[in-house]
């Protein structure tokens, strides 16, 4: 009994770790085409009033990514967070302060997880006529992102990840484990 015991449990850390490396090469190679919009999915904004260091670094890559062309919309979401700010509505401030103008910034103030924001720019895809989308976080955050973006019908998904490397990424990176699998079997409605 011992003996399948060690056997499983060497097996569940080889998953996982192969399952790791998976998220992370999938999360730091980019996937750029010319794409209708970019998502940029939600983070902390400081007591400020500022977009946390991980959230500029998803703005700046949004910025980026429409700069060179690869995007002609920028899609914010988020919710309000601890803090008291509206994410989206800092988000669409910095992106305007850094020269993309009003007319291609859509703001989405619900998306308070991955998977409503999924649901939000479902809706504004359709109202827009979007086809194709390139979706920004950071690296650990992609897989599961598009997993549910194609789990909602959202085929046509880029990605793109923010250029920032933190100490907590390591945490994160193994909570992403645990909500990919979430996220796998969870029925679409």
């Amino acid at each position: 009994m011992m003996k399948i015991l060690k056997s499983l449990v060497i097996i569940f850390l080889g998953w996982s770790l192969l399952h790791l490396a998976i998220i992370s090469l999938d999360g730091l190679n980019d996937d750029l085409v010319n794409s209708d919009v970019a998502v940029v999915l939600g983070n902390k904004v400081e007591r400020n009033g500022e977009p946390s260091k991980r959230l500029k670094r998803r703005l700046d890559k949004a910025i980026e990514l429409y700069q060179a062309g690869y995007c002609k919309h920028v899609i914010v979401s988020g919710g309000v967070g601890k803090e008291g700010f509206d994410e989206a509505q800092v988000m669409g401030d910095y992106l305007l302060a850094h020269g993309i103008d009003e007319k291609y910034v859509i703001l989405d103030h619900s998306g308070n997880n991955t998977l409503q924001t999924a649901c939000n720019v479902k809706q504004i895809m359709e109202a827009n006529n979007f086809k194709s989308i390139i979706v920004v976080s950071q690296f650990y955050h992609i897989s599961r992102t598009k997993l549910i973006f194609a789990k909602i019908g959202i085929r046509n998904v880029k990605s793109a990840h923010a250029e920032i490397f933190e100490f907590r990424d390591l945490y994160s990176l193994g909570r992403e484990f645990v909500a990919y699998y979430r996220y796998l079997f969870y029925k679409v409605k």
